[in-house]
């Protein structure tokens, strides 16, 4: 089982970017597809974008040309790099990790991380 741990939120100007991480440990990171999901306050937790053990790469309509996941499986890392951010980001963003692909974009998981904290606003 892979056990991930997120950080690089933070409190930035709408048009800012930040670049979150995704760190693995635990089971071989690079076999698993891995997705970046979302939870505003009062909003049920979405999928934000996701990528494959191959590195294929999946995102939601609303952050496309925006937010770009990518992988490091050298540093058992991934990322989403998050640019023009808008006020409707701000959440607590997840991520998680499988090797069924089902699984990552339907987000069924048993168990989440802390999260880390994005707030977008002037």
């Amino acid at each position: 089982q892979v056990q991930l741990v997120e950080s690089g939120g933070a409190l930035v100007q709408p048009g800012g970017s930040l670049r979150l991480s995704c760190a693995a440990s635990g089971s071989i990171f690079s076999t698993n597809a891995v997705g970046w999901y979302r939870q505003a306050p009062g909003k049920e937790r979405e999928l934000v974008a996701a990528i494959t053990a191959a590195g294929n790469t999946y995102c939601i309509d609303s952050v496309k040309g925006r937010f770009t996941i990518s992988r490091d499986n050298a540093k058992n890392t991934a990322y989403l790099q998050m640019n023009n951010l808008k006020p409707e980001d701000t959440a607590a963003y997840y991520c998680n990790a499988d090797q069924d692909w089902v699984i990552i974009l339907r987000g069924n998981f048993g168990s989440w991380g802390q999260g880390t904290q994005v707030t977008v606003s002037s």
